[in-house]
């Protein structure tokens, strides 16, 4: 039992044998009458959760210092000694039937090893109060997390060297300051003075360098004028940045400085603090944008017209452009995101522009007609909307979407490297703003509408449920979509991954044949491109084995072609699959086994070159997918962290606020420092059997398949105590739709209701591509920390992605719409800092 409740169990143990009795709220509201409503709600879910029924075998051998014995009750076995058995039958009779109050308790014996060695280190003492405090803060500690701004960080313009030397602060007014240089570069440098100093942003001041006088022919009368950008007091210093003021120009410093940074910046070494964080900061868009479960489309304004344009497709949210192509593989996107959905968008405050859209599809003589509301049309059209959900949910092809649209700005395409051009050609090469052409393309790009699926299983359920007439079906005609009607075409652009192949790739379709050397497994397909050393292939059914596994492909078509070559048990290995497991990336097996492989392709390729075609490059502006990319990145639209492995457990790092979804923000920062958010309540069930997140991971890693969850929480910003101020509950958590239903219901009484749909992914190997060049900086100057940085990179496994479903669960258990936007009134708008960008580096919190 939770320290919440530790002071509650003579109540709850009164109340267990009336748990499952009509008479039960009564007697709660009598027994605790004098309590506040909240720690009746407290008390009396955790009852509920103790009375749910209890399928789980119960195995103590080895645990207790009794011996063990097989015990069979309603079927299921246990392995139970005296002192488990006599409690089993106790709480049994206590409960009615095998429950979770009786499995815990029969863990909780006196004579069980895990209990008798901790009362041994607590030691029961008499300041146990004090300790759990400090527990609970020491927990809460462990999941502060830093905020980072996607693809936000400081470039530099000149090399910034750290360097110590005595320097004199000078004031208009002829105040004068002594200190110390802290860094240095051709146009700005730190200083470190006494907490006495008065400075503030804006103050011209003259700096002497009164360490190099001596050392180089410097003025010792006039000092070099800078302008004050910021100051910051740590402990008893105060830390000055200052930026050179360029109307009093000095050439001969300019000069000296230049020679002296470029001689002495391997002795001294280059500041890298901006180019680990740009490392860092880009690494985490990489874990998080190719398996983002929102698929962005990009919107552009021309004569007050909203015209969809490009896509970015990666393998999570591929699944909603396949939902919405038709049977001959036409997008019908635009049905879902047509333009009185945009307007009515566009029309909310900007810190409300979402909606729910429920949809599903109608087969007829081989067509696909699609059929979708949102919220607001339901609501124009009352007397259909239970028609609508009650029907449509009945269908295998329900879905729930949520639409967020959120402004921006062509100029956010551009993402130079951290590092200045005077570094090298290279760098500056790279650090050119996107080509006119490029821009040309995205000038008119001016908001992205994201699509998010929510359907949930037991959401559906609970729509199922709605009673409608039957003859209200031929009504729903309003909500179908006429296929003759023209709609903008959709460029749909894919995410590049770091398993892009070195060598030319060519496109090949011919029939295969494949035989896995694990299960004898075989499967037929066809080619898409060959390579001299890889080949990309599609099955006509799901293949059952893993990556690195060994398979035999076969050309029949081909070998009617040559003599020469066997080609019908070429060996290969598998590098990636998609999540249907149907498209296969496979290399050619190295050494002799996979000779053959090689020596074909060469040949066929050599000989063939004029008539085989080239991969097609998909972008017909090049550039434009990693534009998107950028642009997309720095418009989130939604709340995500991403999760390192440490030991066996997986521990939050950084997080990213979206957009929209202010009430998960809110939450999050709630018991977090600034700049930071707080994620306890992600794992406040890490000591049941099986918590989410950490089964979660362990799943998708096996299953390579997102995993989801839906979060209920009962949020009450008035409270200071964590456990109170925030009660969340995962769905599978709950006996039935009607706990759910009172849950709700109850979180609105006592304060706010918050839902999200959860989401955990994979997130794939570091791209080091894309961090190349920075990398290779880092790695100049401080290979330590390059080390370092790699190392974390690789700890990196998995993301979660939270998207607010609070309406559209709200809407599904028939709120009231008035309460539903009180309930939304309650959230505040949050601020985030754009400098929220910390290392992921630091020592181990507690």
């Amino acid at each position: 039992m939770s320290q919440d409740l530790q002071q509650y169990a003579d109540i709850i143990e009164q109340l267990k044998p009336m748990v499952n009795s009509p008479q039960f709220d009564q007697v709660l509201q009598e027994l605790t009458s004098s309590l506040p409503r909240e720690k009746r709600f407290i008390i009396k879910m955790e009852l509920k959760r103790l009375a749910r029924k209890c399928v789980r075998s119960i195995d103590l051998r080895g645990q207790v210092s009794g011996e063990c014995q097989l015990y069979e009750h309603g079927g299921i076995k246990h392995y139970l000694d005296d002192v488990a058995i006599e409690t089993f039958e106790r709480h049994l009779r206590v409960f009615g039937e095998y429950c979770f109050g009786v499995y815990e308790a029969v863990q909780q014996t006196d004579n069980n090893f895990k209990v008798m060695r901790g009362r041994a280190e607590s030691g029961e003492i008499a300041d146990a109060s004090n300790d759990s405090e400090n527990r609970l803060a020491s927990s809460m500690e462990r999941y502060n997390v830093p905020v980072v701004n996607l693809l936000t960080y400081a470039q530099r313009q000149h090399e910034r060297m750290n360097y110590a030397v005595a320097i004199e602060v000078v004031k208009e007014d002829f105040t004068q300051y002594r200190g110390n240089s802290v860094d240095i570069s051709a146009d700005g440098i730190r200083v470190k003075l006494s907490k006495e100093t008065q400075l503030v942003k804006g103050d011209r001041v003259s700096v002497h360098f009164r360490g190099l006088e001596e050392e180089f022919a410097l003025d010792k009368r006039n000092g070099i004028v800078y302008n004050v950008l910021t100051t910051a007091k740590k402990k008893d210093n105060v830390y000055v940045a200052l930026r050179r003021a360029k109307e009093f120009p000095n050439a001969a410093f300019d000069k000296f400085l230049e020679n002296f940074i470029h001689g002495n910046k391997r002795r001294y070494k280059v500041n890298l603090n901006n180019t680990i964080e740009a490392v860092q900061n880009k690494s985490l868009e990489q874990y998080f944008s190719p398996r983002s479960p929102a698929l962005p489309v990009f919107l552009d304004v021309v004569e007050n017209r909203i015209i969809p344009r490009f896509a970015m497709l990666n393998e999570v949210n591929r699944e909603i452009i396949d939902y919405w192509s038709d049977e001959q593989d036409a997008l019908k996107l635009g049905y879902l995101i047509n333009s009185s959905r945009l307007e009515n968008l566009l029309q909310k405050p900007k810190n409300q522009r979402e909606m729910f859209v429920y949809s599903f599809t109608h087969l007829q003589n081989d067509k696909v007609y699609y059929y979708s509301a949102s919220t607001g049309e339901l609501a124009a059209k009352d007397v259909l909307k239970n028609a609508f959900l009650g029907f449509g949910s009945r269908k295998a092809s329900w879905r729930v979407f949520k639409l967020s649209l959120c402004d921006m700005s062509p100029d956010q395409a551009h993402a130079p490297l951290s590092i200045p051009d005077s570094v090298g050609t290279k760098i500056k090469k790279q650090n050119n703003p996107p080509s006119a052409r490029l821009m040309s393309r995205l000038k008119n790009l001016r908001h992205i509408v994201h699509v998010t699926d929510v359907t949930s299983e037991d959401g559906q359920q609970v729509y199922n449920k709605y009673k409608f007439n039957r003859n209200s079906l031929s009504h729903l005609r309003v909500f179908g979509h006429a296929r003759n009607k023209p709609m903008a075409e959709i460029k749909g652009f894919r995410y590049r991954f770091h398993e892009q192949r070195l060598e030319s790739r060519f496109l090949l379709r011919s029939n295969i044949r494949l035989r896995s050397k694990i299960d004898e497994q075989e499967l037929t397909g066809v080619s898409e491109d060959i390579s001299v050393h890889g080949l990309r292939i599609e099955l006509n059914e799901e293949f059952s084995g893993e990556i690195e596994h060994q398979v035999e492909i076969g050309f029949p078509k081909l070998q009617e072609k040559t003599a020469k070559h066997n080609v019908m048990a070429l060996q290969y290995q598998v590098v990636h699959y998609n999540l249907e497991k149907n498209i296969l990336h496979l290399k050619a097996v190295p050494g002799e086994p996979g000779q053959g492989a090689r020596a074909f392709f060469d040949e066929l390729i050599k000989s063939n070159r004029s008539s085989l075609k080239s991969y097609p490059e998909e972008e017909e502006v090049p550039g434009i997918g990693h534009a998107l990319r950028c642009i997309n990145a720095r418009n989130a639209p939604s709340f995500a962290f991403v999760l390192s492995k440490e030991g066996v457990r997986y521990e939050p790092e950084g997080a990213i606020i979206g957009h929209q979804d202010n009430r998960i923000t809110q939450l999050a920062c709630h018991f977090a420092e600034k700049d930071q958010v707080n994620l306890e309540f992600m794992f406040r069930d890490r000591k049941l059997d099986s918590p989410f997140v950490q089964q979660g991971v362990k799943q998708v890693r096996v299953e390579n398949k997102p995993v989801r969850r839906e979060l209920f929480i009962a949020f009450d910003s008035s409270h200071k105590e964590s456990r109170m101020a925030i009660i969340p509950r995962f769905d599978n958590r709950f006996v039935s739709e009607e706990m759910k239903e009172k849950f709700v219901h109850e979180a609105l009484n006592r304060g706010q209701f918050i839902a999200m749909n959860v989401m955990l992914v994979t997130t794939g190997k570091p791209d080091m591509e894309m961090l190349q060049s920075e990398f290779n900086y880092v790695s100049v100057y401080a290979i330590h920390r390059a080390k370092e940085l790699e190392e974390k990179m690789w700890s990196i496994v998995a993301c979660s992605h939270l998207v607010d479903i609070t309406d559209e669960v709200l809407m599904r258990y028939n709120v009231d719409p008035q309460e539903i936007q009180r309930n939304r009134a309650l959230t505040p708008q949050m601020k985030i800092g754009a400098s929220g960008i910390k290392a992921l580096l630091e020592p181990e919190r507690a």
